[in-house]
């Protein structure tokens, strides 16, 4: 009996929705760095993301909304050591700079490829979040990743993970937008917790030009938006908060934390639970 038992938890943690995955981006709309733990900021964001920005020189942001040369840029970073390669287009060598120490060389190198001056802008505090008003982690679950790979035949999944660019990948034995869950009705908003970390679930991130395009090449993807709202209105689940969506080209959840939450540590294999109560 005891044996049944502890196979019977065993297959109850096994399936139950898990952290399978966490990004960070150092420097926004640059490449991720996978990671196995981050750490929660006092504004709720996790510790290196979005941490650097590029800016011209009115303080707008050079990201992909605004510039797709962008998506030409190849990043690898090594955060222990402070450190980006950087790979511009029309330069063949890779070029690596300590992001600290050495930022006029990658501004130089930058604005010489986009034809105008920019400068790397840093924010260890909240970095550069596109809402400021829900600076936490971005969620989604690989169950929603695969059914909207599925909407595009000429896209695999992992390049449907670097169009969305969320934080948090979940993973378990769940039903594609399971993350939907995670936000209530307007003025309200759902607790729920990864690990020992508390999130409030705030609402459907709304997309942008972004995920329409290759993300290696910039390559626009023929009625991208059209396709993934038809698919996306089709597809919401009957239980979801239907008044959040204004429109139908949302996707992932955008996240709060209380302050009592920083300094903790979310990591994968973090078990996933939503409590009833909203908040």
């Amino acid at each position: 009996m005891p044996y049944m038992l502890n196979m019977g938890l065993f297959l109850c943690i096994f399936i139950m929705p898990y952290v399978s995955n966490i990004r960070l981006y150092p420097i926004k709309s640059l490449d991720a760095v996978e990671v196995e733990k981050a750490t929660i900021l006092p504004s709720g964001a996790l510790k290196h993301d979005r941490e650097y920005a590029i800016c011209d020189d009115q303080d707008r942001f050079v990201n992909g909304k605004r510039n797709a040369k962008i998506h030409l840029v190849r990043s690898h970073f090594t955060l222990k050591d402070r450190t980006v390669s950087l790979k511009i287009p029309g330069n063949n060598s890779l070029q690596t700079f300590h992001l600290d120490d050495e930022k006029q060389a990658p501004e130089a190198a930058l604005s010489e490829y986009f034809g105008f001056a920019v400068k790397l802008q840093k924010n260890s505090v909240m970095g550069f979040p596109d809402d400021t008003d829900s600076p936490g982690s971005t969620v989604i679950s690989t169950a929603t990743l695969t059914e909207v790979t599925s909407w595009f035949p000429d896209i695999s999944l992992d390049e449907m993970r670097r169009r969305l660019r969320a934080n948090i990948e979940i993973g378990g034995d769940i039903p594609p937008f399971w993350e939907d869950k995670l936000f209530a009705e307007a003025e309200n908003h759902i607790f729920f917790r990864v690990g020992k970390v508390r999130f409030l679930g705030i609402n459907p991130c709304a997309r942008c030009v972004v995920p329409t395009r290759d993300s290696v090449t910039g390559e626009r993807y023929a009625n991208f938006q059209k396709i993934f709202v038809n698919k996306r209105k089709e597809t919401l689940p009957e239980w979801v908060a239907s008044s959040r969506f204004n429109h139908f080209y949302r996707l992932s959840v955008n996240t709060r934390l209380p302050a009592s939450e920083a300094g903790k540590i979310l990591q994968i294999g973090d078990e996933v639970e939503i409590f009833s109560e909203l908040i």
